[in-house]
């Protein structure tokens, strides 16, 4: 009997640590938004002018949008943003896009979305239980080309720029209608309690990532720093 309630802790343990510890997608969800900034900032004359970059608080990346799945409705974008701080980079928060469809303007299977958030306010906004572009913030296609030509009135007013990249081409994009939310469950699941969104992205709360995902944490804060 002794013996059978040993196994039985020794299980509950187990699936208590396997419960606690990070999903490997999650991880994997900052190591590809990694290698789109890492992508996005080496493009010589299709990236983000680096006037717009260095303007930016915050930059989300959802990597591998699927048009297919989202042109019927029953799909969502997952990634990550990062904002600046008095010290670098915040500690990555986990967020959703929901779309019905992107339209003609991805004409692809799978499309990276990169929104930067330019302002204090389309910080507030991001930070919402619920967002609706071009709707509750002001949004606009975001310029390319790394010398940068001249922004339009629209572009240097936004509160959000957005941009896609599909087929290794990136572009301004229109995601208008698109709702973006926090992915709390992500979050909490990642550091291992619940977590102020406000808190995460302005640098008060020093999170330590999980040891699994030290190494694209610190790849994805590297590729933002790229210059």
């Amino acid at each position: 009997m002794r013996g059978g309630l040993i196994v039985v802790t020794l299980l509950l343990a187990s699936a208590s640590a396997a419960a606690a510890a990070p999903s490997d997608s999650e991880a994997k969800r900052i190591a590809d938004a990694a290698s789109v900034i890492r992508e996005l900032r080496s493009a010589p004359d299709k990236g983000i002018p680096e006037h717009i970059w260095d303007r930016a608080r915050c930059v989300a990346v959802m990597p591998g949008v699927k048009k297919a799945a989202l042109v019927f409705g029953g799909e969502y974008g997952k990634g990550v943003v990062s904002c600046r701080t008095g010290s670098g980079w915040s500690a990555p928060l986990f967020l959703t896009l929901e779309k019905g469809s992107f339209g003609a303007q991805i004409g692809a299977q799978s499309t990276d979305v990169v929104l930067l958030v330019m302002n204090d306010r389309g910080l507030d906004r991001l930070l919402q239980d619920k967002t609706t572009l071009g709707a509750d913030v002001s949004l606009a296609a975001g310029p390319v080309g790394r010398s940068g030509a001249a922004a339009t009135d629209a572009q240097l007013s936004a509160e959000m720029l957005s941009y896609s990249r599909a087929r290794g081409l990136f572009a301004g994009i229109d995601l208008s209608g698109g709702v973006i939310r926090p992915d709390h469950k992500a979050s909490t699941g990642f550091y291992g309690h619940e977590v102020p969104d406000a808190a995460v992205v302005s640098g008060k709360d020093r999170l330590v990532p999980p040891s699994t995902a030290r190494h694209a944490c610190s790849e994805f804060e590297s590729a933002l720093n790229a210059r």
